[in-house]
């Protein structure tokens, strides 16, 4: 969202690269349930394997002879070196320095083989991964555009693999280098990567290639302080869409994760932000993720629809999550009766479903209702079906009765609806019609 936002604003590109290096953890359709996702919200990229573009291809996959050749350059340029270390091994160090209090960092025991050693051992086929080289002393400083340098000492740092033993390049790397040759000016990452940061900038000084500018965002968290993650619901656009949230209520509330409104505007729409945004106005104290204002945002938005608008949303919903297709006018009808109501798709049809569906059942006891039935569908059959006469002729019922009203609308909606919440019960008795209020009121005996 900040990309395109960025993107759109200094009319550059936005670019969706699929970084699928790590093959043991690829989901079947992910790919494009990222790009239905950026549909939904309309944040459709310029390019991407989908689109194409000029620097493809645009899935790491596609590209492993180009990071294979850079990879060899650095060993080349003795910036990198093999190692033969087995997972084996590499366990029982980590666990030594986790018995000694230190960091799990590699040893760099491979680090020390002689060239002649080194060449031997790889055309012999050996099992092999390419790991970069960490100076020995000093400080690495790294740029963030929001947090400004950044300084590592080296003995923080690992000496990472950058080309695994199937082939495949690690991110680092590989970003590195489609970064460089795709052209990228600039970088927004999640704060989680800092400390990945100086290995990048190491790389892009070994290639002596300028490093774009990088910005990493605060971390998102739950209210109460924890990570959000896949297993959180809603950190996941199908959830959204689920439960209907709109897409521009979800971008409005998202812009505002780290960032503020220069006139602390908490509504406005995805245009305004792209206008007004910049890397640099980002926070870097980690925003909480509020459910509860994001709800009340979705309301604000469903509120200002034009009912045609809403119908649309609505009816869509409706088809997709509940398979439910519904006659277009009654439904138009229904919706001045909920609009104030509803703060998402999702709470439309538990509030009118008695306007369309027959409930059959009813489960409670209505015993007031049981007695004035009879004269109460005498009197429904003989006025005009407008919901203003419906409710005065009710009233006057009751009273007549010596009934409190409120009690036997209540029983009314019990036995057209078997709900104690609905749409407002006579606007939605005239919706219904008068022969479908009747038939099911005299099922009341």
């Amino acid at each position: 969202m900040l990309d395109r936002a960025y993107s759109l604003k200094n009319k550059g590109k936005f670019c969706i690269r699929i970084e699928d290096t790590d093959q043991s953890r690829l989901v079947q359709g992910a790919e494009q349930k990222i790009y239905e996702a950026l549909d939904w919200f309309g944040l459709t990229e310029d390019e991407s394997p989908r689109k194409g573009g000029n620097f493809g291809p645009y899935r790491q996959s596609e590209r492993l002879p180009l990071y294979k050749k850079y990879a060899e350059e650095l060993v080349k340029n003795e910036h990198a070196y093999y190692c033969f270390c087995t997972p084996e091994r590499l366990d029982e160090m980590r666990k030594e320095q986790q018995k000694q209090g230190k960091s799990p960092l590699y040893d760099k025991r491979c680090r020390s083989l002689s060239v002649s050693e080194t060449l031997k051992r790889v055309e012999s086929g050996e099992r092999h991964v390419i790991r970069m080289k960490i100076p020995d002393t000093g400080t690495i400083t790294v740029p963030d555009n929001t947090r400004g340098d950044i300084v590592f000492s080296v003995d923080q740092v690992d000496d990472q693999v950058i080309m695994k033993s199937d082939g495949f390049p690690t991110y680092h790397l590989a970003v590195v280098i489609d970064d460089h040759l795709m052209e990228i000016t600039h970088i927004l990452r999640g704060s989680e990567w800092i400390p990945s940061f100086p290995k990048h900038k190491l790389l892009y000084d070994y290639f002596g290639w300028k490093m774009p500018i990088i910005t990493h965002t605060p971390l998102i968290t739950n209210m109460d302080g924890s990570k959000m993650s896949k297993r959180h619901g809603h950190a996941s656009v199908s959830w959204y869409q689920e439960e209907g949230f709109l897409p521009e209520a979800v971008l409005n509330f998202m812009s505002l994760l780290g960032w503020s409104h220069p006139e602390e505007k908490e509504i406005f729409s995805y245009d305004e932000f792209i206008s007004l945004f910049d890397f640099k106005d980002l926070s870097a104290l980690n925003p909480k993720f509020d459910l509860n204002k994001l709800t009340w945002m979705n309301g604000e938005y469903i509120r200002k629809y034009e009912i045609k608008n809403l119908k649309l949303k609505i009816k869509n919903y409706l088809r997709t999550y509940l398979n439910k297709e519904l006659n277009d006018e009654k439904l138009e009808k229904t919706i001045p009766l909920v609009q104030t109501r509803i703060k998402t798709l999702k709470e439309y049809w538990p509030l009118v479903e008695f306007i369309f569906e027959d409930p059959q059942k009813i489960d409670m006891d209505i015993p007031l209702l049981k007695t004035v039935r009879t004269d109460l569908t005498k009197l429904y059959e003989s006025i005009e079906w407008k919901h203003d006469i419906i409710y005065s002729k009710t009233e006057d019922f009751a009273n007549k009765h010596t009934i409190k009203p409120v009690k036997l609308y209540m029983d009314i909606r019990y036995a057209l609806s078997n709900k104690k919440v609905t749409a407002p019960l006579f606007e939605g008795m005239e919706i219904m019609g008068k022969e479908e209020v009747l038939k099911r009121l005299n099922r009341i005996k």
